[in-house]
């Protein structure tokens, strides 16, 4: 019945399994506007229950793999705006990080959360250049707002554990990685992160 229920989406949403190892910045990553496809969600209460059924999907994934197919249906439809204007704004800004233009990133981005700030996606992707110019506050800020629109983002759930980590908010951070390994139990090094913040924890009372 899992199984069943794992295509019907898949194909439902046109997808190709694309997703990679996951590399540090990962969290910030996203699919570019040519992949996107017109079979994605077209309202908001449409995309609300494709990521419902995609997040329950992910949760009980019976392997690796099925869980990377299911997290790449997930992620385009967290990078599908369905707004021309956003779109080009994103796969703007994506370009400028990936040259290194930072600021020009964050312009863009700045565009996108004042035009549409219910889109997860751009305070995700703001965080991360945030977080490239060592602007920790401002970074974690922005994970938390895009996490109080999608709790189950993953992506912002591991940069908000990997920066709490970071800064020696150990019990937060174990806390973040407990959520992570909820939603994606595949997520690299979730469970490795786990057992060793419980073990620096240990006795401090997690």
């Amino acid at each position: 019945m899992w199984r069943m229920r794992f295509h019907f989406l898949l194909a439902s949403l046109a997808i190709v399994a694309m997703m990679g190892a996951a590399a540090p910045e990962a969290w910030c990553e996203g699919t570019r506007a040519q992949q996107r496809s017109q079979t994605l969600p077209k309202t908001p209460a449409e995309r609300e229950k494709t990521l419902s059924d995609l997040y329950a999907l992910l949760a009980t994934a019976e392997d690796e793999e099925a869980a990377k197919a299911v997290a790449d249906a997930i992620e385009r439809v967290w990078v599908h705006s369905g707004s021309p204007t956003i779109d080009l704004l994103m796969d703007r800004s994506s370009k400028a990080v990936a040259e290194k233009h930072n600021e020009l990133a964050l312009k863009l981005l700045d565009r996108v959360v004042e035009l549409a700030p219910d889109f997860t996606e751009a305070w995700n992707r703001r965080a991360f250049v945030y977080f490239m110019q060592n602007d920790v506050d401002r970074a974690l800020g922005d994970l938390r707002r895009a996490l109080a629109l999608d709790p189950n983002h993953f992506k912002a759930l591991d940069g908000l554990a990997q920066i709490l980590r970071e800064i020696g908010q150990k019990k937060a951070a174990l806390k973040a990685f407990k959520q992570l390994i909820e939603v994606h139990p595949y997520w690299t090094g979730a469970k490795q992160a786990i057992e060793e913040l419980e073990r620096e924890v240990e006795g401090q009372g997690i």
